[in-house]
């Protein structure tokens, strides 16, 4: 099979491996500083890997994604602060095992899940991944526009609290995604004459605004927050009730196993996301608990279940990606640039011109789970004592000064930086306002696609945009796009409605 040949290159190359453990570590570290995301960090290293080989440079930032996603986990449990949104639900039971002096015991359980549930979802990815490419290749422009018409609007109308809101994001990704030159007539688009616009927004410093700059305005708006201390004694009794028994972790395990199987799934759809797999599999878990009346007070299952959806989703999320050129998260996004800045066409011919690369990627990954779960279970509260260790008004001004060098590098044109530095107020904007930067970037990134295909497909066409509604494959995402938003609506009322009936 492909994926052990590509296993035994992977093992057998020292560099590589290097790139994929200190990704390891990065990622948890990124992972688990308050206000700083993985997705942040991954802009930031992207001019790094323009000098690397496109296998080290998609395999340090695959495990970091991978990683961060774990390391989130610290921060919820350790300082009551999540270190992503999906890490929210880990805090609610993590944190009061905290407060009991059990915070060694609670990371544990949450690195065992999480590599339970990012080992299902890379397998489930590796299992999966041929069979829908070749599905894919089967596509042709119309249907293809039709995936992304209905990306857009998933993405759109899930990720957030307002369809409207998300939509509107979305719908701005795609507005500057047009700035430049028209791929067929070659007429400038909204350039407003300047030479700059001609060629276009860059995707890393446009990412670099949105993720990194936005974050650092975000974190010196709330400056006055503290992280709150967590009990580090290191008494024989603290080591003791610390330890983590098989018949302690046996209970977590069914909830484990679900919960991945759960987070893959809603991994596999566009926009959804691990916020939402870990929230969707925390509610599924506590209501087949055995004793739900524990769970919020500090329950080892509740924090099981979460983390392994969480991590789930980190494979999966790629499949779209690999096949169809379609991100399914925002680190997703990131790493489309990473194909490009090496010439490398993703999409569902991927798989005839660099086959090989993708099963070394899919066994990267597998490396780096095993690595963060090693350094993870026996290394998490050293990682939250570094953090601890560190000033933020020192941290965030080093962050910022390497945004900007970050920016500059990637094409050493300062034209970037001051996109860079817009779209990072811009970022700022959304955050404050609640739209939406993740459904802005997958959108952008998307929509040099979309128009391609729907140009071609007018092409085809002798009746014009009828073509979408007489190809059935076409017409049948179209309609699911129209029937997610619909959903969405209905779903967003129902909450309003239970909101109001609770405040009455």
């Amino acid at each position: 099979m492909e994926i052990f040949a590509a296993l035994s290159v992977v093992l057998t190359d020292p560099l590589i491996l290097m790139w994929v453990f200190l990704a390891a570590i990065v990622g948890m570290i990124v992972g688990a500083i308050p206000g700083l995301t993985a997705s942040a960090a991954i802009a930031m290293l992207l001019p790094v890997t323009f000098y690397m080989q496109p296998l080290a440079a998609l395999a340090f930032l695959y495990v970091i994604g991978k990683s961060g996603r774990y390391g989130g986990s610290i921060a919820a449990i350790l300082f009551n602060t999540p270190g992503t949104a999906a890490s929210a639900a880990t805090q609610i039971d993590g944190y009061p095992l905290s407060k009991r002096g059990m915070s060694s015991k609670a990371m544990k359980v949450a690195t065992i899940s999480s590599v339970i549930g990012d080992f299902i979802g890379e397998i489930l990815l590796i299992a999966g991944i041929a069979v829908i490419a070749a599905i894919a290749l089967k596509l042709g422009p119309p249907e293809l526009f039709a995936v992304y018409f209905a990306a857009f609007v998933v993405i759109g109308s899930v990720i957030g609290k307002s369809i409207t809101r998300g939509l509107a994001s979305a719908a701005l990704g795609v507005l500057i995604k047009m700035v430049g030159l028209d791929p067929i007539s070659s007429e400038e688009r909204f350039t407003f004459g300047s030479f700059d616009l001609t060629n276009g927004i860059s995707l890393v410093p446009l990412m670099i605004g949105i993720f990194v700059l936005g974050e650092v305005f975000s974190q010196l708006e709330a400056r006055g927050q503290k992280i709150e201390q967590f009990d580090d004694s290191q008494t024989e009794d603290a080591k003791a009730k610390n330890q983590l028994s098989w018949s302690e972790y046996k209970p977590c395990l069914p909830h484990a196993l679900r919960s991945s199987f759960i987070g893959a799934f809603i991994g596999m759809l566009p926009g959804l996301g691990s916020a939402i797999a870990a929230f969707v599999a925390y509610g599924e878990g506590k209501r087949r608990a055995k004793t739900p009346e524990t769970w919020g007070k500090g329950a080892l299952e509740g924090i099981a279940a979460p983390e392994a959806a969480n991590n789930a989703v980190s494979g999966p999320s790629m499949a779209p990606l690999l096949t169809l050129g379609i991100p399914g998260s925002t680190i997703g996004a990131i790493l489309v640039g990473v194909f490009l800045i090496h010439g490398i066409q993703i999409g569902p011919t991927l798989f005839l011109t660099q086959k090989e690369l993708v099963y070394q990627l899919f066994a990267c990954g597998l490396v780096g789970i095993l690595a963060y779960g090693v350094i993870g279970y026996f290394g998490a509260s050293y990682v939250g004592r570094f953090i601890l260790k560190i000033p933020t008004d020192v941290m965030y001004p080093i962050i910022f000064l390497t945004s900007f060098v970050a920016a500059y590098s990637s094409r050493g044109n300062l034209f970037d930086v001051l996109v860079m530095a817009i779209a990072g107020f811009g970022g700022w904007l959304m955050k404050r306002y609640d739209f939406n930067p993740a459904a802005f970037v997958i959108s952008f990134v998307l929509a040099g696609g979309a128009e391609e295909t729907f140009r071609q497909s007018l092409l085809l066409s002798d009746h014009g945009a009828l073509i979408f509604f007489t190809r059935p494959v076409a017409f049948g995402f179209l309609l699911l796009g129209v029937v997610a938003v619909v959903a969405r609506a209905r779903s967003l009322n129902k909450q309003a409605k239970a909101a109001s009936l609770n405040d009455a």
